[in-house]
């Protein structure tokens, strides 16, 4: 606002407010700052380079605010892929891939999708995977393929769901996945009794937890998760993560480092936080 509209506001004269604020600047508690701005386009190239990503889509927007925008590069990204009659599209839960989700995705017939992960013992709509891949089929015009299991059974219970022979057939399709969208995770964010935060950890990815340098903690509990493994993350062509927020700026550059992602579609500010983080 001008000083005018300002002083407007207050009932006060235009002098007064230029008198306060020129007191508050030489006190320090306001600051006039020219802000050094980076089209998206641009602002995607430098953060790839950056986080040595393939692929980086930048939003307008901050925020929770970004998180419906999201789906338009990730859109862009699918279509680019190649994604054709037999290819399969592993989907992950979050708010922002629930987001993408119910934005829409573009028609590309014939392609599978399955959860990257079995079921999670939560309530809340941005944990229901199994959901987001039946969406995401209808959309696309293609086929979902459901893991109906626990993400995380008891030791003695999960060879018993992988012998079922649809859940096999399904979770064998992790082998082959040609893009996966997922969300990137807070260490802060809820976790139950059966998925305890490592106090190292910067963030996850489907509770694979990494540290600041994209180093992997092990939790103890790895061989029981029905959930892709790094090995599978890693070797698929296109893992987008879809994150907004500066709170997610480490959590988002562990997971590159990890070679948990090799794709990113975030908000202005997000993307600004990252280059100005030290590498």
């Amino acid at each position: 606002m001008s000083q005018v509209d300002v002083a407007r506001r207050l009932s006060l004269s235009t002098a007064t407010v230029s008198r306060l604020l020129q007191k508050a600047r030489a006190e320090g508690v306001v600051r006039i700052e020219v802000m050094d701005l980076i089209e998206p386009d641009e602002l995607a190239k430098e953060v790839a380079r950056a986080q040595s990503l393939k692929r980086v889509a930048v939003v307008e927007g901050t925020g929770a605010g970004a998180l419906a925008s999201l789906a338009g590069p990730v859109g862009t990204m699918l279509r680019d892929a190649g994604l054709s009659n037999g290819s399969v599209l592993a989907i992950g839960w979050g708010r922002a891939v629930r987001a993408v989700i119910e934005a829409g995705l573009p028609e590309l017939p014939g392609v599978l999708t399955v959860p990257v992960t079995g079921g999670m013992q939560q309530h809340q709509p941005h944990f229901q995977v199994n959901e987001f891949v039946r969406l995401a089929a209808l959309q696309m015009g293609g086929t979902p393929r459901f893991v109906h299991a626990p993400y995380l059974p008891a030791a003695a219970s999960r060879r018993a769901y992988l012998s079922d022979p649809v859940v096999a057939d399904n979770v064998a399709l992790w082998d082959r996945v040609d893009l996966a969208i997922v969300g990137i995770g807070l260490p802060g964010e809820p976790a139950n009794v059966e998925t305890p935060r490592h106090p190292n950890a910067a963030g996850d990815v489907m509770r694979h937890y990494f540290d600041a340098d994209g180093t992997l903690l092990d939790r103890g509990n790895e061989k029981r998760m029905i959930a892709m493994s790094v090995d599978q993350l890693r070797r698929t062509p296109l893992v987008i993560g879809v994150a907004v927020g500066e709170a997610k700026v480490a959590a988002i550059r562990g997971a590159a480092k990890a070679k948990l992602i090799s794709a990113l579609v975030t908000d202005v500010r997000t993307a600004e936080k990252l280059l100005e983080t030290p590498i």
